[in-house]
């Protein structure tokens, strides 16, 4: 068996970005970009106004002043601006040529085109200036951003109608196994179990920037396994087996998959949860990803090793995601024995607690579970108040 570590090393050196695609703008939530966004205009692209008022000259706040016309947002600048003279603007509109303040409308009143100052107006003039937000050239997004929704504004705000970014990975499920049937179809047939762990890896699979291309549960039969996985394969970038990783009398799956034009990056890792967690890889970036079939022991190892191979094919780091952090202990946590250990936990008044049941095939408790906690294999018990690594799981 090899380390956590050494796999994690291995998978890292296989995993790189998918090709770069050009995207719709409104297309592209969820990818990464692969090249920066400029800005293609000014913003704002004039002097704008940041109330509803009157546009002024600051030098005439003392004599009358003479309403002589409107700017809306969309439309084009008033003519400059004389003497004595005032236009009514709204929010977002172009600032005449000449004028220098926005006086609230609050402050103000008005008798035909008189316009008579009656408040406070302060110092603030209530105008933003042409390009303050950003100028025209200026990079709003590196390469390597996630595009979000925020991320979606600032590249939208820059005049992208379209921008590169990475393909996201296409992942596809294989789970494994004559007991496992639909949710919501396991109580008509005895001996039956729901198959509780595949939404919950697409899922998984979604928030790190994958797209999910297909989903199938086989019996306990190679030829079935092999049929389905092949057909997966044509159109996925990993394929993600679930069960019959182990070694058990009828665990077909990695014996089906492996051979061909796979060739096996590693299997076995001394983990717990894990052991039996293996992946293949073809030429080019296609990948198979054996996962047990325990529902914990599959999402924490789907944590461990899917959620960095999607963030990796998606044009991200493989590091990212594996951001362990040093938490103290808000109970006793027992010795992990001779294999390393990640168990469940949650994060609870600054501190990490771990779970008492430590079971893989504990479903119950994922719901609260929002903590990994690593423990290195062969050492002690940790007491309260000492420190572990913990990861966001």
């Amino acid at each position: 068996m090899i380390s956590f570590d050494e796999a994690s090393a291995i998978l890292r050196e296989a995993a790189g970005p998918l090709e770069e695609v050009l995207v719709a703008i409104g297309e592209a939530a969820g990818l990464r970009l692969s090249r920066s966004v400029e800005a293609r205009i000014d913003a704002p692209r004039f002097d704008v106004s940041a109330m509803d008022g009157y546009a002024v000259r600051n030098a005439d706040l003392t004599g009358p002043l003479r309403i002589v016309g409107k700017s809306y947002a969309g439309s084009q600048a008033p003519r400059a601006m004389s003497k004595g003279e005032a236009v009514r603007i709204f929010t977002g509109a172009p600032v005449p040529e000449g004028a220098d303040r926005v006086l609230v409308q609050e402050i103000v009143e008005t008798r035909g085109d008189a316009l008579e100052i009656v408040g406070e107006f302060g110092e603030a003039r209530h105008i933003r200036a042409q390009g303050s937000d950003f100028r025209e050239g200026e990079t709003l997004l590196e390469a390597g951003a996630r595009l979000g929704p925020r991320q979606l504004v600032a590249a939208a705000a820059a005049d992208c109608a379209e921008i590169w970014a990475w393909r996201a990975p296409r992942v596809a499920f294989l789970a494994t196994g004559d007991e496992l049937v639909a949710p919501g179809t396991a109580s008509d047939r005895p001996g039956a179990l729901p198959d509780s762990i595949t939404p919950a890896l697409a899922e998984m699979a979604r928030q790190y920037g994958a797209t999910i291309v297909g989903s199938e549960v086989a019996p306990d039969d190679p030829e079935r396994i092999e049929e389905l996985a092949a057909q997966l394969l044509d159109r996925c970038d990993v394929l993600v087996t679930i069960g019959g990783a182990s070694v058990g009398e009828r665990d077909f799956a990695s014996r089906s998959i492996e051979g061909g034009k796979f060739r096996t990056l590693f299997s076995r890792i001394a983990m717990r949860p894990g052991k039996p967690v293996w992946c293949a890889k073809r030429d080019g970036e296609r990948f198979v990803l054996g996962l047990p079939g325990n529902p914990t022991s599959a999402l924490v190892t789907a944590r461990l090793f899917l959620a960095p191979l999607v963030t990796a094919l998606a044009g991200g780091s493989y590091d990212e995601v594996l951001d362990w952090r040093e938490l103290a202990l808000a109970e006793d946590m027992p010795a992990p024995g001779p294999r390393e250990h990640f168990g469940r936990g949650a994060f609870s008044k600054g501190k990490a607690l771990p779970f008492a049941n430590q079971q893989s095939g504990a479903q119950a408790l994922l719901a609260k579970a929002d903590l990994l906690l690593r423990q290195t294999g062969g050492s002690g018990g940790l007491s309260a108040g000492q420190s572990i690594q913990a990861l966001d799981f």
